[in-house]
Order: C-alpha cells, then structure tokens, then sequence
C-alpha cells in the first residue's frame, strides 16, 4: 500500500515538473524563469527522497544534499546577475594584502 503511494507522488512530482518546464519557457519575465528552476530543484530533491524510500537505501541522501546546494547557488547567482548584471565582480585594481 505504502510503495503505490509513493510511485503515485512520483507521478504527481513529475507532471508539476512538466508544469513547471511551461513556465520556465513562456516566462514571461526572467525572475519566473528562475523560480521555474529553484522549483525544479526542489521537486528533483523529493523525488530523489521518494526513490530512496522505495528503493529502502540512504545512498541517495548524499545526492539530495548536493542538489539542494547546487540548486541554491545557481538561484543565487541568478537573482545577482538580475539584480546587478554580473554574477561575479571582479576588480583587477583590488590587491589582496592578507
């Protein structure tokens, strides 16, 4: 009963990402855009979850763990090259004295 509710969320998990590939390619303004993907990010991350409890293994936790860190990086970088135009700054004139 528990495996059919759980191949039953991966079903739903999938179709919301599916939904969610429209979004990201409609937009109509880049922050959806990179919401689509933080969204993506996070429903990767519960099917990861959902994988592993059926498959009854902790070798994916490891996985989700990385992807959530991946996943926040890259919505970071993007809300900084909207908000700024660059994702990193570099100052050649900057001596580091340390």
């Amino acid at each position: 009963m528990m495996e059919m509710v759980l191949y039953t969320a991966m079903v739903i998990i999938t179709i919301a990402v599916l939904g969610i590939f429209v979004r990201i390619i409609k937009g109509p303004y880049p922050p959806d855009r990179i919401l689509g993907l933080d969204a993506i990010g996070t429903n990767l991350i519960a099917l990861i979850a959902i994988w592993s409890m059926i498959s009854r293994t902790y070798v994916y936790l490891d996985l989700m763990l990385l992807i959530g860190v991946m996943s926040f990086i890259g919505t970071v970088a993007f809300a900084r090259f909207l908000e700024r135009g660059v994702a990193i700054e570099y100052d050649p004139n900057h001596e580091n004295n340390g």
